[in-house]
């Protein structure tokens, strides 16, 4: 059984919505599931995990959420290569620049992408939440 760590963070509730689709497609696959918040994740668990979802909302100029996210992520960048990852979240305006922009920042640490990342445009719609279950999937 694969243990799977679905790390986020949320201003609105949207890329909150997402995980939770994220940790209902991990257990259906048949993983052990934990949901942690930016905040409460740092670098010393990622060993604890044999993949990691990672989702975190378009802020600013399409950039990562710049106080607790952004930090926690880059302190966990150390421990990224080889590791099985996902990203997911959430947009109000822009292409997706940033999720493009945080893929290949997780392609050069030498993540492994367990598939193709999951956004949306505000809340998520039913096609979203399939998308975030799929992506739960992929990791397990």
């Amino acid at each position: 059984m694969s243990k799977i760590a679905v790390v986020y963070w949320s201003g609105t509730g949207n890329t909150e919505a997402m995980a939770k689709n994220v940790v209902e497609g991990a257990k259906t696959a048949g993983a052990e599931v934990a949901l942690f918040s930016a905040a409460e994740f740092n670098a010393d668990m990622m060993d604890d995990f044999d993949a990691i979802a990672f989702g975190c909302p378009s802020m600013g100029a399409e950039q990562l959420e710049e106080s607790e996210f952004e930090p926690m992520f880059k302190s966990c960048e150390t421990k990224i290569k080889g590791k099985k990852i996902a990203l997911f979240g959430s947009y109000g305006w822009g292409d997706g620049e940033w999720m493009r922009t945080w893929e290949k920042t997780c392609i050069d640490d030498g993540a492994v992408l367990a598939c193709e990342s999951v956004i949306c445009n505000e809340a998520p719609d039913a096609k979203a939440e399939e998308d975030c279950k799929a992506l739960g999937k992929a990791l397990a």
